[in-house]
């Protein structure tokens, strides 16, 4: 169990590896393209498997935490990436890309975060739900807001796409957990390895991809994703902070708005735009684990007042 944990924990090395063997024999992962839906099936039935009725009920205990959390989360994230976008001159795919990681619902690996963090996990779980759910309109129609006058946005079929390798996964794991509880615990402690494994294959594909323009676009790129991730980590905190919720409240709505599922904008930017248009999800994968972790340890050691 340990090994497992540990081996989990170490996602952002995984991915930085799966990076480098993508650039160094970019022809058989990027054929492998055609997986990418079915990957993020797996991680979402893998949150699925973790979540019962019960986490969906705990939403309504605090409705009004629960409902500014999701606010900021589809509020600022997508107005930050189509700013920051604008203000480094990214290209119409990068911009589009960007808004789809915006637009994201929260992040598989936020609740794990939160937990290294000493927030308020009930509730990071029951924002990573709810965010989860309305992901299902709110993606589509805030990226034809802020996506729309660069290219082409198919809503409908976004929508679509989202009710299939998110919806339905992840309804099937709950269910799954549901009718056979403690049968699933050993799968329920392995799992979160196996959704390492295929976010970080995720990456190494889309990096395939793009290893012709990498060099390129990376500086530039990173500044982006890095600067996206820290602004909402910041906005989730300094409004929760400004509106004089408890600091682990604080430290929850930070996670919860700065960390995506970049995984969803990788797999959206695959099939309705390009595979340029993927890469900002793929570094935003790598980033926000790198810094989420590194702010939960930095919390971690200081009590939440």
């Amino acid at each position: 169990m340990r090994a497992v944990v540990l081996l989990t924990r170490l996602f952002p090395l995984w991915a930085l590896l799966g990076s480098a063997a993508a650039l160094a024999w970019p022809a058989p992962l990027a054929a492998l393209r055609p997986w990418i839906p079915w990957l993020l099936g797996l991680v979402m039935f893998g949150m699925g498997l973790t979540l019962t009725a019960a986490d969906f009920t705990r939403a309504l205990r605090r409705p009004a935490v629960l409902a500014l959390g999701v606010a900021l989360q589809f509020a600022a994230m997508p107005l930050i990436a189509w700013l920051l976008a604008r203000a480094l001159h990214l290209d119409a795919a990068l911009l589009a890309g960007l808004v789809l990681v915006g637009a994201a619902p929260g992040g598989t690996a936020s609740n794990v975060i939160c937990y290294l963090a000493r927030g308020d996990v009930a509730l990071s779980i029951a924002l990573t739900t709810a965010s989860t759910l309305l992901a299902v309109v709110a993606t589509p129609l805030l990226t034809l807001l802020y996506a729309g006058q660069a290219v082409p946005v198919p809503a409908g079929a976004m929508l679509l796409t989202i009710a299939k390798i998110v919806l339905l996964p992840v309804a099937l794991g709950v269910a799954v957990n549901q009718w056979l509880g403690a049968r699933l615990r050993p799968l329920q402690a392995v799992f979160p390895l196996l959704s390492v494994a295929a976010i970080v294959l995720i990456i190494a594909i889309v990096v395939a991809l793009n290893a012709g323009r990498l060099a390129e676009l990376t500086a530039l790129l990173a500044l982006a994703v890095m600067a996206h991730n820290g602004l909402g980590l910041a906005t989730g905190y300094g409004v929760a902070r400004a509106l004089r919720l408890d600091a682990a409240t604080a430290r929850t709505l930070a996670i919860e708005v700065g960390m995506q599922n970049s995984g969803l904008a990788v797999a959206l930017a695959l099939k309705h735009f390009s595979a340029l248009a993927a890469l900002p999800g793929a570094l935003f994968s790598i980033w926000h684990n790198l810094s989420g972790a590194a702010l939960a340890s930095w919390w971690a050691r200081r009590a939440a007042d």
